[in-house]
Parts: C-alpha cells; sequence; structure tokens
C-alpha cells in the first residue's frame, strides 16, 4: 500500500495539481496530513475554487475563516478564484480578498453574492489587468474614472449587476480581446452599445431600449431577449433592422425572444438586407403573428438567409384575435426560396390564419424540407387544424408535418 503511496506522490507536479484541483478546496487542504511530502503541497493550487462543496453546512463566520486560512497559507500565484456559497453576503471581507488577489496575477475571478444586496465591488479588482474571465452575480460596479477596460478580458458574464452606461461602454469598448459577452437583468443602463471586433458569443436578456453592435464583426452566436416592449414611435424611416445587422457577416446562429423581434421590425423594413448572412444556418424567433410587421421582418430574414438549415418559431399573440389582415405578404413572397432549410419547429401554435399562411408559405419555399414539428398550444380546434395542414401543397416530396399533443 506504502509503494502504491509512492508512486503516486512521485507523480509530475502538474498530474499532482490536476488531482488536487478535483477535490472540493476543504478536502484538497486535508490531504496535508498524508505525509510530508504532502504537507504543503496544496497551498501551490493555482485554482481556489470556495462554492457549495465546501461544506454547505458552514455558516458565514466559519466560510470566512476558511477562506482566510487558505489565503494565508497559499503559496504561489492565485490564477482562478471563485466565491459562490449559500452563506456568501456582501462584506468587507471579500473587499480584503479581492485586495489581495489583485496583488496576484489572477486570471479568472468568479463572485456570485448570495445574501445582503448588491456588493459593491473594490477599485482594486479594475486594476486586475490579468484577468481573462469574469463573472459577477448581484454587484454594483463603479469603477475610479481612470479605468479603461481590461486588457486581456476574452470573456464575462455578469448577473443582476448594476453598472452607470458609461462603465458599461468603457467595460465593453476598452476590452480589445473579448470574445463572450453575457448580460441578464442587468441596470443602471439601457442602451447597449456594443463595440467588440473579436466577440463571437453574445447572450443578452433584460429591459433595454435598443441594442446597436457598432462593431462585432466576428460574431457567430446571439441570443437575444427584450423583456419589454419599448415604444419605436421616434425611429420614423430608419430601420432597426438594417441597423442591427450592418456588421453581422460571420453569424451562424441567431435566437430573438419577446420583444426583440417587434422592436427589430420598427421604421422601414427592407424586403432584404444589403448585405446576407451567408453563415447563418439556425435562426430561432419569437413572432407576434397578429402584427404584420414582425411577420414581415421575420420574411426578410428568411429571404436573406441563403445557407438557413433549421427554423424554430415560438408563436406570441397580444390580442385575442388578429388585429389586422396580414394575408396579402403571403402572394408577394412566393418567389423566396429557403433552398437549405430542412427542419422547422412551431411551438404554442393557436391555428390562427395567419400562422396557417406562415406555415403553407414555408412548405412551398422549401425544396429539401425533411420535418416540420408543429406544437399546439392547447388542444382546441386540433383535429381540423391538422387536416388543413395535411392538405397544404409541398415544394419538398419527402417533407413531413410532425403535430404533436400540447
Amino acid at each position: 500500500m506504502k509503494r502504491g503511496f509512492d508512486r503516486l506522490s512521485n507523480l509530475p507536479c502538474d498530474v499532482l495539481e490536476q488531482f488536487l484541483a478535483c477535490l472540493p478546496i476543504k478536502e484538497a487542504v486535508r490531504t496535508s496530513v498524508l505525509s510530508r511530502k504532502w504537507r504543503y503541497r496544496w497551498a501551490m493550487l493555482s485554482h481556489l475554487v470556495f462554492d457549495e462543496q465546501c461544506e454547505s453546512t458552514l455558516d458565514h463566520s466559519a466560510f470566512v475563516n476558511m477562506v482566510d486560512r487558505v489565503l494565508l497559507l497559499k503559496i504561489g500565484p492565485i490564477h482562478k478564484f471563485k466565491l459562490s456559497h449559500g452563506s456568501l453576503r456582501a462584506t468587507s471581507d471579500i473587499d480584503r480578498w479581492i485586495l489581495h488577489l489583485s496583488r496576484n496575477s489572477i486570471k479568472e475571478f468568479i463572485l456570485h453574492i448570495r445574501k445582503g444586496g448588491h456588493y459593491t465591488v473594490p477599485s482594486c479588482l479594475f486594476s486586475c489587468q490579468d484577468i481573462i474571465h469574469l463573472e459577477l452575480f448581484v454587484c454594483f460596479l463603479k469603477p475610479l474614472p481612470t479605468f479603461k477596460g481590461f486588457r486581456s478580458l476574452k470573456s464575462i458574464y455578469i448577473h443582476y449587476v448594476i453598472l452607470p452606461q458609461d462603465v458599461f461602454e468603457n467595460l465593453i469598448g476598452c476590452s480589445p480581446l473579448l470574445e463572450s459577452l453575457t448580460l441578464i437583468d442587468c441596470k443602471g443602463f439601457t442602451h447597449l452599445k456594443i463595440n467588440a471586433p473579436n466577440l463571437r458569443y453574445l447572450w443578452i436578456q433584460g429591459a433595454f431600449e435598443d441594442v446597436v453592435l457598432e462593431n462585432a464583426s466576428n460574431l457567430a452566436d446571439a441570443y437575444i431577449c427584450m423583456e419589454e416592449n419599448v415604444d419605436q414611435g421616434h425611429v420614423g424611416s430608419s430601420s432597426n433592422l438594417l441597423k442591427f445587422f450592418v456588421q453581422l457577416p460571420q453569424v451562424r446562429m441567431l435566437q430573438f425572444e419577446e420583444y426583440f423581434l417587434k422592436y427589430l421590425a420598427a421604421g422601414s423594413l427592407p424586403r432584404k438586407l444589403p448585405k446576407p448572412c451567408l453563415y447563418l444556418k439556425l435562426l430561432r424567433l419569437n413572432i407576434f403573428f397578429d402584427d404584420l410587421e414582425d411577420i414581415l421582418a421575420a420574411l426578410c430574414l428568411l429571404r436573406s438567409s441563403p445557407a438557413l438549415q433549421e427554423l424554430e418559431l415560438q408563436s406570441l399573440q397580444e390580442e385575442e384575435d388578429v388585429v389586422r389582415e396580414v394575408k396579402s405578404w403571403l402572394d408577394d413572397n412566393q418567389s423566396c426560396q429557403l433552398s437549405q432549410l430542412r427542419l422547422v419547429k412551431i411551438a404554442d401554435f393557436r391555428g390562427i390564419k395567419a400562422e396557417l399562411d406562415f406555415i403553407r408559405f414555408l412548405l412551398l419555399s422549401s425544396p429539401v424540407l425533411e420535418s416540420m414539428t408543429v406544437k399546439p398550444i392547447s388542444e382546441n380546434g386540433s383535429s381540423e387544424i391538422l387536416k388543413k395542414l395535411v392538405r397544404f401543397k409541398r415544394a419538398s416530396v419527402d417533407a413531413e408535418i410532425i403535430y404533436l399533443d400540447p
């Protein structure tokens, strides 16, 4: 047994660090009692994670003492530091830990506050110019006016974070290597002006007034959920759709939820985008089928996506009945060909005329369509709706209509 233990002790340092990194930090510290060789090995870990695996029964005081002890005995650099524990709340203890980290070459910092309201992040964090990944939950950001972004930052995830408009624009626009941006229910700013030439992944969810992708030519994957309908009466003849898509040549997957398609539909809608989305393969849309502008905006995206293979629609409706006649667009789009579209999914289908017309359009315009899955929002009239669907003509002889139970 001792011989086997010695073989483990004599493994390369990087292998032993990976082994220790797989353990909860409290268990890693306990390996110090195994032998003299192991006494300080845990202290050389570059990744420190204090989460629920650190014995979830610890109260706040015990948790603070554990973090203090680990940092006191720590040897060497700290590359990753994560705080996400059930007892964690906004206190000056976190200020002390972040000050300690700011004197190390911290590369990944994750802070999830669970209690005590929004935690005000101390200014010393913004001096950590080696940070590659930053993740904050329930925090308030107000760096010094001299802050000009993070030069090494590649990924940022902020959830329930408050930051002023100018801080947001500085954080994004002055972090030149940024590749991934996630904003969920953040406050303090309403205009999302994004200048990130290396950005490849974008996830935005919340209440905001507009989204301007000023420089995002490498964006490949975007999810945007506008949770509130914003009055676009001031738009005039300009087009939100054109402004949003002015620089998206590499986009491969788009998902627009809640009111974002309605936002894009504001202004003068083009028949087709000046620069088509040549690489777009997957499109997911929440669409109000009782709104002609929503339908026309969706059609514009379809006409401008020659490589589209998968289309997923969730039907939304603000009124009980269709508020305006929306059939006229169908005859104007008979020549539209979705030559690569193979799979279509439609959720919360109500069976209103506009939805049926849109399905008929898709079936007539998709010569390689393999399947269309329709899931109704209720069982009312399902049998009659299904009869109508199966009678629609199809451009693809292989197209199968799958009608699911609600």
